[in-house]
């Protein structure tokens, strides 16, 4: 089973894979056991009828036939399967693989061969919430859910031993090792992280689990982080950090507006000629607004009633 985009696995190449049969219609041969039934049980109480009569050359022969046909109506019962929509039946006869059962309806097959249900609906599962570190060393809690369906019963059934299980498994051991290939957060423009890139990191989940139950027969149909956070004994100092962040981002947002705002400023008072300043007052002027822009608080105003230079 090819994957696209997967890790480099080396699997196993699988032993055998799924061969589609079909069985004989399982309604004509329902109707021939209940009419076999009858005609057993018929016989029987004939050919009881016939000894008691005193007539044992035609009543024996009867009571022998009559089981006979009673317990070959039963083994044709016996052949008979209900096949429901989203299952199959692999079919097994003396522990060698037959083929699979897709069809749904009634069914007859060799009463001789074992009938493994599989079930072929789409599932969920989910993992649970597991602590590992990130790339950077620091731990977090990540969950992950994927949708997944059986798309080979033979591989799924001979493959391994439980296909549930098995992709349970793998699925928790995905979750870990894309933790562990990637930071929370971003440190430089364009690099991957868990947190931003969860479209691109949901990618790779499913491309990693697809590849890691390739050989249970099973298809990845989409998977998708469901919890992730920083562990809680880093959780607050983390929150700082980000907060941090945030404030310096904005800081250096605010600086680039106030610089911009005192150069248009400048540019305006020397365009209309309002008044004329030399280096030193447009220094101080420059001082001025970026104390007043750039502030967290309120400054308190201070009217100069003098010249300009007192």
């Amino acid at each position: 089973m090819a994957v696209e985009d997967g890790p480099d696995i080396d699997l196993p190449a699988p032993k055998i894979t799924e061969r589609v049969i079909t069985g004989a219609a399982g309604l004509p041969v329902l109707g021939a056991a209940l009419l076999g039934l009858l005609a057993g049980f018929g016989a029987l109480i004939a050919g009881g009828v016939q000894i008691s009569g005193g007539s044992k050359g035609v009543g024996i022969p009867l009571v022998v036939v009559g089981p006979l046909v009673v317990l070959g109506s039963l083994l044709l019962l016996c052949g008979l399967t209900v096949i429901s929509p989203g299952q199959a039946r692999v079919v097994q006869l003396l522990g060698r693989y037959r083929g699979t059962i897709r069809a749904a309806g009634l069914t007859w097959v060799n009463p001789f061969t074992s009938r493994r249900r599989i079930s072929t609906r789409i599932r969920n599962h989910e993992t649970e919430t597991t602590k590992v570190n990130d790339a950077d060393g620091n731990p977090i809690e990540m969950a992950a859910v994927v949708v997944w369906q059986v798309e080979d019963t033979a591989m799924a059934v001979f493959e391994v031993d439980d296909y549930v299980d098995f992709v349970a498994i793998q699925t928790e051991t995905a979750v870990r090792h894309i933790a562990t290939s990637y930071p929370y957060d971003a440190h430089h423009e364009g690099q991957l992280s868990l947190r931003d890139g969860a479209d691109e990191i949901a990618r790779k989940l499913s491309a990693e689990i697809a590849a890691r139950v390739a050989s249970a027969g099973v298809r990845v149909i989409e998977s998708r982080i469901t919890r992730l956070a920083y562990a809680p004994e880093v959780a607050q100092v983390m929150l700082q950090r980000q907060q941090a962040g945030a404030v310096v981002a904005a800081r250096r947002l605010i600086v680039e507006g106030a610089v911009g705002m005192v150069e248009e400023a400048l540019d305006r008072l020397a365009e209309r000629d309002v008044v004329e300043l030399d280096e030193e007052r447009k220094a101080a002027m420059v001082s001025n607004l970026l104390v007043v822009l750039c502030g967290d608080r309120g400054t308190q105003p201070v009217v100069n009633t003098g010249s300009l230079y007192q």
